[in-house]
């Protein structure tokens, strides 16, 4: 538990979130625990002017709902131990962990007062430490902070990222290596999200062996292509890493922002048909890969739409409609669980669309990451 209402770890925690979250395990219907066979997926979002991180099922009705102090992001999971992380958006602040069962207090976590997250971790295999994407702003650099959980989630250390900025990170199957997306864009909190350096940007995807922080592969873009930020990646069947970036450049400029990085190789791009790479408007906002691993979705908020690829060739596969949706997460073989800023839920394919909460904005605001809890 955090024993300061107002303080953890040495960075300051607002006191609404330790309020927040002193009752948010009451909040569990008494179902939740019991049907462990139902697909449970973690978001973000804004309800009634309050932010919420939730779990949902495959329907999108609310199993738990956990009220934060300031927009979520998304989420390292702890599928084994029912665990899970939220993180705060860039800038974050804030990171609140907690038992998806609505069992026990959730706990809040902060960075150092030189740190800030970027809204993104993952979990050791064996649940012991979390790692989380952190931006040390006085020193220009990415970092990824390591914490220890049977600690109470004290950070205890960390390695650098490969870059600036990261921002989405998995792990390898290997469990070993952390694959990183450098989106090379540099910030600080004094200046708000004002970007500094879109000039001399350089995005880079770096894989660490966590055992050592050392960088064993590290590759960028071509140059011309300096100002296309990767940012979320998925990992699938084979391993291979797809990436999604956002156009940092001029607006009228159409990069390709899908691809893969295949170890060993120079990273492939993937505009796909040109009236749905214009439709994307340079800017990807999450992705996933389906069930099957042979899929991936890519979604792109100021598109309004998800498009698919074949994961085995980056053949474009076809796209859906959702307005402002973004989060996108595995559902099954072929098919996806989006989101939406508009409130809503879809099951989706690269050949239908069904509708599972109609779009109303009297609804929940559904915000950029949507992961399912495996």
């Amino acid at each position: 538990m955090v024993t300061d209402p107002v303080r953890s770890r040495g960075a300051l925690i607002d006191r609404r979130t330790f309020l927040a979250l002193a009752g948010a395990a009451s909040l569990a219907p008494p179902s939740a625990a019991a049907e462990k066979d139902t697909l449970l997926f973690l978001g973000a979002r804004l309800n009634k002017g309050g932010f919420e991180v939730v779990v949902v099922d495959e329907r999108g009705r609310d199993r738990l709902v956990l009220p934060v102090e300031a927009r979520g992001h998304s989420f390292a999971i702890d599928a084994p131990r029912r665990r899970a992380v939220a993180f705060g958006r860039s800038p974050g602040r804030y990171a609140v962990t907690f038992n998806v069962d609505g069992c026990g207090d959730p706990l809040a976590i902060a960075p150092p007062g030189n740190r800030h997250f970027f809204g993104h971790g993952v979990f050791t295999p064996d649940g012991r430490l979390m790692l989380s994407t952190e931006n040390d702003f006085n020193g220009a650099r990415g970092v990824i902070g390591i914490y220890d959980v049977q600690a109470g989630f004290e950070r205890i250390g960390e390695f650098a990222s490969g870059g600036v900025e990261p921002h989405e990170a998995v792990l390898s199957r290997d469990g070993r290596t952390l694959c990183i997306a450098n989106g090379g864009i540099l910030t600080h909190p004094d200046y708000e999200r004002l970007k500094l350096n879109l000039d001399t940007m350089k995005p880079t995807l770096a894989y660490i062996d966590i055992a050592t922080g050392e960088i064993v592969e590290q590759v960028s873009l071509a140059p011309e292509l300096h100002q296309l930020s990767i940012r979320h990646l998925a990992t699938d069947r084979t391993g291979t890493v797809w990436f999604g970036c956002q156009h940092q450049g001029q607006a009228t400029e159409r990069p390709p922002l899908v691809g893969r990085h295949r170890r060993g190789r120079e990273p492939e791009l993937f505009p796909g048909p040109s009236d749905a790479l214009r439709a994307f408007d340079n800017y990807v906002g999450s992705m996933s890969v389906d069930a099957s691993g042979d899929i991936v979705a890519t979604s792109s908020p100021r598109g309004g739409l998800v498009a698919f690829w074949d994961c085995a060739t980056g053949r474009f596969l076809g796209q859906q409609a959702i307005p402002d949706g973004c989060g996108v997460a595995p559902l099954g073989s072929g098919k996806v669980l989006a989101t939406s800023g508009r409130g809503a839920v879809a099951s989706m394919s690269p050949a239908a669309e069904v509708m599972l909460v109609e779009p109303d904005q009297s609804k929940p605001a559904w915000d950029n990451h949507l992961r399912v809890f495996v």
